[in-house]
């Protein structure tokens, strides 16, 4: 037996022991989750909504994972896939990048902005930018609880960078690092977090499954001009000064962490040029029940893309619903690619959201 050969059996025996070992991980992983959710489920009207700083991370980016109710974590394989699951951008073989406007409920704004960037064997990164902004609100203090007359500002942004890598042709890992910045008049509170993921081919008829960690990192925190203060330490003392500088201090409140486990299957596999997409994700997070999310995806042509979801089963008093979308891709010159996509998300008594996006494929 030559060298040649020797190298070869080890590196097939590694991948062997790789893809067992990750089975392994698939097989806790949902043991677990199932154990999280009936040892939840058991604590009957137990909530932590609301408990959580930034917000805006929860709210799901890209018109096509929106349309398809959410049902995305298997399936990523776009610039969005950075917010669902980095290990997604990992099966991406050319230059993408995108931008994603959404006008989201009580008249505020989300943008998400990414590109990605294949590097062979070396892996995958990308950047990516998340704006969550809205028009100027007016001042209020308790002394003037219907307004003060002067406006402020107010925004939330995270700011990341990915990096993805097959590590054999079914099994991939991806990281996305980001900073976090709230700001509220003279005030901000910054964090770090970092995002997770893995993806695993079953090469069984189109089957993937997908698992993602988002959000976890640091606590954040309100501090500024605006908590300081002048306070009079002994105000039942006479003659003291009744103006000392001090300072107001806040709690330091968690990340929204979200752990996501989804499985995705192409029914059609390109039967009479067409594909069709079915996924389904378990999510669990730090500060909500389980739920669970569905969705499909028709393509015609590697063109035309219909699709449709629902978000949000099993939450209590949810107002979200069926979501609809769709998307176009266009070959313009040689590999040059544009596309288009929209999605159309129920919120019931709230205000419908539109998301829409354009990306350029080179």
């Amino acid at each position: 037996m030559n060298a040649k050969n020797i190298v070869y059996m080890f590196f097939r025996r590694s991948e062997h022991k790789l893809l067992g070992a990750m089975k392994k991980i698939i097989l806790c992983t949902i043991v677990l989750l199932c154990i999280c959710s009936s040892t939840f489920y058991a604590q009957v009207g137990v909530t932590k909504v609301g408990t959580t700083a930034s917000k805006f991370l929860s709210i799901d980016v890209g018109p096509r994972a929106n349309g398809m109710g959410s049902a995305y974590v298997a399936l990523a394989n776009d610039v969005t896939a950075m917010y669902w699951n980095p290990a997604g951008i990992s099966n991406m073989e050319n230059f993408e990048m995108m931008f994603s406007n959404t006008k989201w409920i009580a008249d505020v704004t989300l943008n998400y902005a990414g590109a990605v960037v294949p590097l062979g064997d070396i892996g995958t990164i990308g950047v990516n930018a998340t704006f969550l902004t809205m028009d100027q609100i007016e001042r209020t203090t308790v002394e003037n609880p219907d307004g003060t007359g002067e406006f402020v500002d107010a925004g939330n942004y995270a700011f990341g960078i990915s990096y993805a890598r097959n590590l054999t042709d079914q099994f991939s890992i991806g990281f996305n690092g980001k900073y976090i910045l709230e700001k509220l008049f003279h005030s901000s509170a910054t964090g770090f977090a970092v995002d997770v993921g893995v993806l695993f081919d079953t090469h069984l008829s189109g089957l993937k499954l997908g698992m993602s960690i988002s959000n976890y990192g640091t606590k954040m925190k309100l501090s500024g001009q605006d908590f300081q203060v002048q306070h009079d330490p002994y105000p039942s003392v006479a003659g003291n000064n009744g103006n000392i500088s001090a300072a107001l201090s806040t709690d330091a409140f968690d990340l929204p962490l979200l752990f996501r486990l989804g499985a995705s299957m192409d029914i059609l596999k390109g039967l009479f040029g067409s594909n069709l997409i079915l996924s389904v994700d378990a999510l669990h997070p730090n500060d909500d029940i389980e739920s669970m999310n569905i969705g499909g995806e028709y393509i015609f042509e590697n063109m035309l893309s219909l699709r449709m979801g629902y978000k949000g089963l099993f939450l209590k008093d949810s107002q979200q619903g069926i979501n609809y979308g769709g998307g176009v891709r266009l070959n313009v010159t040689g590999r040059t690619t544009l596309l288009f996509d929209y999605s159309y998300i129920s919120f019931g008594d709230l205000k419908n959201v539109h998301m829409f996006s354009v990306g350029l494929g080179l």
